[in-house]
């Protein structure tokens, strides 16, 4: 008999190479517990962090964590591993509206992805009901299915647009592919988004949209080289995509890396002070969620911290985390300490 502990799908199977199984065309479907294993195994393998995260979440929100992530791992790669040309994109476009019927059918009490059957047992156990929303840490009853649809819609524009003009841009960016993760996240500590909690909301996105930020000023080559993607506002820069690529093989030339840091470091600075604003929203949550708010908040902080450190010359190296680092991070907060 197959438990929890045993995950009839093997996690570290590519998601393309699961379509056939677990794709549209299939009506294959498993259990609850074996959904649930593949999304910890899912977690455990894929997500470098997840267990250095994991070991600030409490045990009964742990396989919702786990759920969430796997919701966001599928939606990543059905958006990024069909490949780059037009043909890749729609493609890219009709998974990801198989995806979002998939979501609906979830909410529905429908779900057969095992990624779905394990999320379900979170919508059952923290979405709304016709009782009403909490709007109090530790409740039920406040998550919807609107931030995992703005997920989506994020990646569906990751396949029409591929460079920003504009700050704004940007941030219309983050709030659909950043902001409903922590979203989530207050949902499933019992926050609602409602009036009540207005500020929690608030303080939230603005964490979340400089952790997205400062993921785009880390990873300027990897997007730019890889994925034929640049969040640098060309506009208010006036750095172009075709000038990134010009500069990517010059890390020596002062005539490439000058103007490529004056550029960065403003944006650098504005989502440094995201960051700091930010700052406020642990010490309105439940101790529980507190915690792991607060550890989102200083990994990326050590990570704004780190491309400081480069010079702002992100377009020749990426800035990392160390373990060492990271696990320094979760005695931090263990221990109370702040940043």
């Amino acid at each position: 008999m197959t438990d929890a502990t045993t995950p009839c799908i093997d996690p570290t199977t590519p998601t393309m190479a699961l379509l056939e199984r677990f794709g549209p065309r299939s009506e294959q479907s498993v259990s609850e517990p074996e959904a649930i294993a593949y999304c910890r195994g899912l977690a455990n393998t894929h997500y470098e962090n997840f267990s250095i995260i994991s070991r600030l979440v409490p045990e009964e929100w742990r396989d919702d964590y786990r759920a969430v992530y796997a919701f966001c791992r599928w939606s990543d790669d059905l958006a990024d591993e069909t490949g780059r040309d037009a043909a890749a994109r729609e493609r890219s476009l009709e998974l990801l509206g198989w995806w979002r019927g998939e979501l609906d059918r979830c909410f529905a009490g429908e779900a057969t992805h095992p990624v779905f059957v394990a999320l379900a047992r979170t919508v059952r156990l923290h979405g709304v009901t016709s009782s009403g929303c909490s709007d109090g840490g530790g409740g039920r009853g406040a998550l919807t299915a609107t931030p995992f649809h703005h997920l989506i819609d994020a990646f569906e524009q990751d396949q029409r647009l591929t460079a920003y003009r504009t700050w704004d841009e940007v941030l219309g960016y983050c709030r659909l592919s950043a902001d409903p993760v922590g979203r989530i996240v207050l949902a499933l500590g019992g926050y609602a988004d409602n009036q009540a909690n207005a500020e929690r909301y608030r303080l939230s996105d603005r964490t979340c949209t400089a952790l997205q930020l400062i993921n785009f000023w880390q990873d300027v080559r990897c997007d730019l080289l890889e994925r034929d993607r640049v969040y640098i506002p060309s506009q208010e820069t006036g750095i172009t995509p075709e000038m990134l690529r010009e500069w990517a093989d010059r890390p020596g030339d002062p005539r490439a890396r000058v103007p490529y840091i004056k550029a960065l470091r403003p944006l650098v600075d504005q989502t440094a002070a995201m960051f700091e604003e930010g700052r406020a929203l642990p010490a309105m949550l439940e101790p529980r969620l507190a915690r792991i708010v607060h550890l989102f908040g200083m990994g990326g902080g050590a990570t704004l911290t780190a491309v400081e450190r480069t010079g702002c010359a992100t377009l020749w190296e990426r800035p990392r985390l160390s373990k060492a680092q990271k696990l320094m991070l979760v005695w931090r907060v263990v221990l109370g300490a702040r940043c």
